[in-house]
């Protein structure tokens, strides 16, 4: 069976190849055979396991290692061959490839949900066609009957992570006593997992405390730049912040930036308190430093779990619906013991 499937995903993508290479020529004359990667080519080994893996972009550190950590782990050296997309932060292109991969026939289909909703006509058609579905970092919405398996980070946790170490700061060293406690949220692109469920873990700590006042959610797209363009507005409409929790460590650069040209201090001795997500290593120097109060870890290393789920799969045995990467919270008593070691 998997040898028919290799022949037909081979003659697929010559063809789709050729065709495209035929348009861009103009004629059959002047075209040339095509140019295969290694990423493209189709496999001639019927033991290697096929995978299509569609990722969401490579806006961030976080994801350029996510996706490294995937594409290690489903490597021809470890008994699999992935057919990788990049969709660059577009929900068409995601579904355009997971499309392109139901029609390669390939034996998974991988992918980071760009948005949460509007995939259940592509994930329905690859359940007709019997193709596995896994979930990385991200979950859709709707019937969890159209994917096999989630693997990643457990984003409402971390919310509520942010939340209670903000709390347990307060109780310590509160910073306007019983007054208002002023924050401002940059949040992921609106409607994905991540600002869903870091937005959802917060609130709900923060509503445990009426002084605690969310001035404003703002997104951020996840970007240095749109991070710091965020910020400087929210600056112009509140003059007394004094809790920034940015949800990815992106965007906590850039606002930090922003605070930074407009006279103000962040951090242990600063004005503002700064909360945020990911924890790669730039990051962590920060908390280091003082300059970053607490950074909550959303772990990219994903691959190697997702390779075990597979091969449990492979062999008939029964997988959990979700799993859940280990992740911290890092501050300036803890970060030291991870600093050094930090790969990305």
């Amino acid at each position: 069976m998997k040898n028919e499937k290799r022949l037909v995903m081979a003659l697929i993508v010559l063809i789709v190849m050729f065709l495209t290479l035929l348009g861009a020529s103009g004629d059959f004359e002047n075209a040339t055979p095509p140019q295969t990667t290694e990423e493209e080519s189709v496999p001639l080994d019927e033991d290697l396991i096929v995978v299509g893996f569609s990722q969401l972009g490579s806006e961030s550190v976080w994801r350029a290692t996510h996706t490294e950590s995937i594409q290690n782990a489903l490597s021809k050296e470890h008994g699999f061959f992935l057919q990788y997309s990049n969709a660059r932060q577009k929900q068409e292109n995601q579904i355009k490839a997971i499309r392109g991969f139901i029609s390669q026939r390939v034996d998974y289909i991988v992918f980071a949900p760009f948005m949460e909703e509007g995939w259940e006509t592509v994930l329905m058609e690859a359940k007709n066609a019997g193709i596995p579905v896994i979930l990385v970092d991200r979950k859709i919405a709707g019937s969890e009957d159209l994917y096999t398996t989630f693997i990643g980070s457990d984003m409402e946790a971390e919310g509520r992570k942010a939340g209670e170490w903000l709390e347990a700061e307060e109780s310590r060293n509160p910073l306007n006593g019983d007054e208002s406690l002023n924050i401002v949220m940059l949040t992921g692109p609106v409607g994905s997992t991540s600002q869903i469920g870091r937005s959802k873990g917060f609130l709900e700590v923060a509503r445990k405390h009426p002084n605690w006042k969310i001035l404003a959610q703002e997104s951020g797209d996840f970007t240095v730049v749109k991070g710091k363009e965020t910020m400087e507005k929210l600056l112009r409409q509140h003059e007394d912040i004094d809790v920034v929790v940015s949800q990815n460590d992106e965007m906590t650069f850039g606002a930090m930036e922003a605070i930074s040209e407009a006279g103000l201090t962040t951090g242990i001795y600063g004005k503002m308190k700064i909360i945020s997500f990911d924890g790669v290593k730039d990051a962590l120097e920060l908390v280091d430093n003082g300059k970053i109060n607490c950074d909550v870890e959303c772990n990219p290393l994903q691959g190697e779990l997702l390779a075990e789920v597979i091969q449990r799969l492979e062999v008939g045995k029964t997988v959990e619906k979700e799993y859940f990467v280990d992740e911290l919270v890092f501050t300036k008593e803890n970060v030291r013991d991870y600093l050094n070691d930090r790969v990305y």
